[in-house]
């Protein structure tokens, strides 16, 4: 069996307002691995990063690091482990290269001024170095939130909401460097909005809603076995999905962007032909398309299905 970076079993977590924020949430991420944590908002991401970053106790559960016990090895577990948050926070009265080394010190280690500087380059902050963090942009915060984490070479980095503010171009050469570290041992954790960057990146996906785990397995494997086909038929702007609708076409998963119909063709049995089922099925409710085609289900596709069919599961 692989080496685990990070073995959570039976996480749970409660608020003081009756809020179950965790409910037995249980996964293992693989040491090297670039593995994306994914939820919608409200789904327990935030809980579970603030958990490992010792900011919120757990109800019940475990967490063991590299195989050491989070909670009671916990001084070690913090020199292992490096956390990209998503509030940002600093003295304003320190430049990056000072904050840099300050941070190093709290993780119990010498500065290492190659490697800040280094990573001052990869994070486009060198020439921003003689500014007070009040100074810097939110992106240029955000990327030494970053740096931060990675001053100490943890051999793990949790990487929460890390582009936010952060523009285009800057977010690709962020990733190459991420791709780097990785390809070098560093195991990834991400938590991320981008789902096209989380599919691109990420060798293994987990999806949490509402506190549990609704998918856990390599990227590949989700998106061979349960990304399936939909078949989008455009009525132009203004189209409203009503409630009814979404009755009368409940069995092919109606969703709509304002301007069409999607009807996902995966999960039709008994029909000889799924398309034509479906076709059939919108033209009936709405009349002919002005165009319709099969399109394959990406990332977010899934996601939406599948935080979409725990919705369903929660109400029933």
């Amino acid at each position: 069996m692989a080496e685990l970076a990070l073995h959570i079993d039976g996480l749970t977590k409660s608020y003081n307002n009756g809020k179950q924020a965790l409910k037995g949430v249980s996964l293992d991420v693989p040491a090297g691995s670039f593995y994306a944590l994914l939820g919608p908002n409200g789904a327990g991401k935030s809980t579970l990063i603030n958990i490992l970053a010792d900011i919120v106790r757990p109800g019940d559960g475990s967490i063991s690091l590299f195989g050491h016990d989070l909670f009671a090895d916990r001084a070690w577990c913090k020199r292992h482990m490096g956390v990209v948050p998503q509030e940002v926070a600093f003295d304003p009265f320190f430049n990056p290269r000072e904050v840099l080394k300050i941070t190093s010190g709290m993780f119990g280690v010498k500065p290492d001024m190659t490697w800040i500087d280094e990573l001052l380059g990869r994070l486009e902050l060198t020439e921003h170095c003689n500014k007070n963090t009040r100074q810097l942009s939110g992106g240029m915060r955000r990327r030494l939130l970053v740096a931060q984490a990675l001053v100490h070479r943890p051999p793990l980095v949790i990487l929460d909401e890390p582009t936010a503010g952060v523009d285009v171009e800057l977010r690709r050469r962020l990733w190459d460097f991420m791709r780097e570290l990785n390809a070098a041992g560093t195991t990834i954790l991400l938590t991320t909005h981008y789902l096209e960057e989380a599919e691109e990146l990420c060798d293994h996906v987990t999806i949490v809603d509402k506190g549990t785990v609704v998918a856990d397995r390599p990227m590949r494997e989700l998106m061979r076995d349960v990304a399936g086909r939909y078949l989008w038929l455009s009525y132009g702007d203004d189209f409203v999905l009503t409630q009814e609708d979404e009755v009368a076409l409940s069995a092919f998963q109606p969703r709509t962007n304002g301007k069409g119909v999607s009807l996902t063709l995966r999960h039709v049995e008994g029909a000889a032909s799924s398309f034509h089922a479906a076709y059939e099925a919108a033209v009936t409710r709405f009349g002919p398309p002005q165009d319709a085609g099969v399109r394959q289900e990406d990332l977010e596709d899934v996601f939406i299905r599948l935080t979409h069919e725990n919705d369903d599961k929660v109400n029933a």
